[in-house]
């Protein structure tokens, strides 16, 4: 099983970046993928997930209304479109997959994926 994130990179505040995570290696329509973000010396945080149903849920404080995941059964992918985007954004984003139903914590999900950079400039 593989996941891959990518589209990271340098963006001003209120920019927008829309970040992909490719998976392969399993049956991808029936599992959930779920991104996470981490930032230096910070503890890796949830942001949103998308389940096998494509029902979603978000971070509630922060990214909420700003952020929108989505899933491509055909090309097994999952993008998170990011708008509005702040400097407390900037972390690593990975995205990690377990079957049928994601969570909200690390402990939730059985695959990861290596993260992308996004860094957002003030």
């Amino acid at each position: 099983v593989q996941l891959q994130a990518f589209g990271g990179g340098l963006v001003r505040t209120g920019d927008s970046l829309r970040l992909s995570c490719a998976v392969s290696g399993l049956t991808f329509g029936d599992y959930a993928v779920g991104w996470f973000r981490q930032s230096p010396g910070k503890e890796r945080e949830f942001v949103a997930f998308i389940n096998w149903n494509h029902d979603v849920a978000y971070k509630e404080d922060s990214v909420k209304g700003r952020f929108t995941i989505s899933r491509d059964n055909a090309q097994n992918t999952v993008d998170l479109q990011m708008n509005s985007l702040k400097p407390e954004d900037t972390a690593v984003y990975s995205c990690a997959s377990e079957k049928y139903f994601g969570g909200t914590s690390s402990a939730d999900y059985k695959y990861w994926g290596q993260g992308t950079k996004v860094t957002v400039s003030s």
